[in-house]
Formats: structure tokens, sequence, C-alpha cells
């Protein structure tokens, strides 16, 4: 299956809602006042946030006064074009290797099951790949990354359950650069902006990859569930206090007609999504492309 499709099945609820309140929205008639104030709402309610919603809008109607626009095609082509250029404003960092990716999110947004897509990803890019469990406060989490290693055929290390994570990402990155790797994945425990102590473990962990491995290139992503909806904002400020967030992979897009808060991400907190998630198997983790997004959501 190609990516458009992908996408396109991946955002199937998002465009549905939003398709059949345009529809009737363009049966109104006219680009006045009251189409703009109802498309601004229509965008909101598929997660686009007011303040971005209403940037998309202001723009809209300052293109379609200068261009004259009345046709439906006209409109829907500009709205695509207004919001491909917000998403297209901030991109994902360039992967240099020898590289490092931290995972980080929350509990149950789907990280480990994304590490074992993403070593998929970069296998199938020729790319030697190390995981490393530096999640070792939940129970069986180093059981259920060794099962994606071991699918995916790439090594791991790993040291018992409630071990001290920071130690096990030091043996990971002293493993990576004594075999030259090109890839590591380190996962660490979800938790949520109120567990302090796992928090600054964060910060720990990111201590230790900069002093044992400065040559090495660093990409922090953080896991968010597109089912959250605008909820999702508030989990990048709270982890961006602790570890720099360099990009998102987005999960669970097929399970939500809320697929819009990535515009809002893009306009309020320059966060790039660089992959996403479309769908159950392993090859199911896509490069995030705006146009495809905004084609398949329009």
């Amino acid at each position: 299956m190609g990516l458009f499709k992908k996408i396109g099945n991946a955002l199937k609820k998002t465009r549905e809602a939003f398709a059949s309140k345009l529809k009737t929205l363009f049966g109104g008639g006219e680009l006045d006042d009251d189409f703009y104030e109802e498309l601004t709402d229509i965008l909101v309610s598929c997660d686009v946030g007011y303040v971005a919603g209403e940037k998309i809008t202001d723009e809209l109607r300052q293109y379609a006064k200068k261009n004259k626009l009345k046709h439906e095609d006209e409109v829907r082509s500009a709205l695509k074009q207004i919001a491909s250029k917000m998403l297209s404003e901030i991109e994902c960092p360039n992967i240099k290797y020898p590289a490092i990716f931290t995972i980080i999110g929350v509990n149950g947004v789907g990280k480990t099951t994304s590490i074992g897509k993403l070593a998929y990803y970069f296998k199938s890019q020729k790319k030697d790949v190390l995981m490393v469990a530096g999640d070792t406060f939940r129970a069986a989490a180093s059981e259920q990354l060794t099962q994606w290693a071991n699918r995916n055929k790439v090594r791991i290390v790993k040291h018992q359950e409630g071990a001290d994570a920071a130690a096990v990402v030091y043996d990971g990155i002293m493993s990576a650069k004594a075999k030259s790797t090109d890839v590591t994945i380190i996962d660490t425990a979800g938790r949520l902006h109120t567990k302090t102590n796992l928090m600054e473990e964060l910060k720990k962990i990111d201590k230790v990859i900069t002093r044992e491995y400065p040559e090495a290139n660093r990409y922090n992503l953080i896991v968010l569930d597109a089912t959250t909806g605008q909820n999702a904002l508030s989990q990048i400020e709270h982890f961006n206090e602790y570890m720099h967030i360099d990009g998102i992979i987005l999960t669970k897009l097929d399970g939500t007609a809320k697929g819009g808060v990535v515009l809002t991400i893009a306009d309020e907190l320059k966060v790039p999504v660089c992959f996403v998630g479309t769908g159950e198997g392993i090859e199911d983790l896509e490069i995030f492309s705006a146009d495809d997004f905004v084609e398949n959501m329009f």
C-alpha cells in the first residue's frame, strides 16, 4: 500500500468529520463573515485549536478577496495551500549518523510499539540498529522491547527490572560506540509530568548521553496519541522542560477525528511531526508529509 493511501486511511475519521461539515458550508452561498466564522468553528471541531483555526480562516479570507475566489474547488484548494504552509514552516531535523533517538512520552501512547516500528524503518534503510531498554520502571517493559528486537533482528541492551535507567543507557551507549552502530533507540519509562522523580530521570539520561557520546547526533522524539487531541500540547510543553523535544511520533491517528491537532502543534509550539503511525503492522510507521496530510484531511 502506498504512503498516500496509508495516510488517507489513517485520516479517514478526521476527513469524514470535516468533509460533511465543509460540504454543507460551501452550499450556503457567499463567502461572507458568517462563512468564515462557521469555517473556524468547523476547524475547531476537528481539533484545530481556535488560534490556529482563526489564523487559517483569516489568511483564506484575505486570499479569497485578493484573488476573487467564488467556487468551492478554488476555496478548498486555497485552504489546503494555507494549511500545508503552516505545517511546512517547521521541519524535522535531517537525520545524520551515528544517530541516537531518545523516545519519551506518557503511559499508554504506544511508545514501545513505535520503537519497534522505528527500528524496522531504519533496518529497511540498511542501517545497523541497537535498542536500549531504558524503561526499568514498568513491569515486563524490557521483555516487550526484547520481542520487538527479536522481530527486527537487532541487538538490545537491557538490565533487570528496577535497575538504574541511566546505567542501562550508559551500557547501551558504550555498546553503540564500540560497534559503530548507525542508530541507537533508547526507550524510557512512560511518565506523567507530575512524577518528578521520573522526569528528573530524563535529565540524568540526557546528561549520560551528552557526556559519553558527544559526537553522536541526538534526536529526542515524543510519542503522542492523536486521540488525546488538545491535551497533546500540554504533554509537549511539560516534557520540553526536562528534555528538548526535536519531533513527534504521532500514533493512533486512524482511531480519531481529531487529526487537526497536528496544525495546532505546528502553529503554537513549532514542534514538527516526524513520523506517523498508519496501522497495526510493523511496517506501519511513515515519515510525515505535510502535503499528503493536508490533501487527505481536506
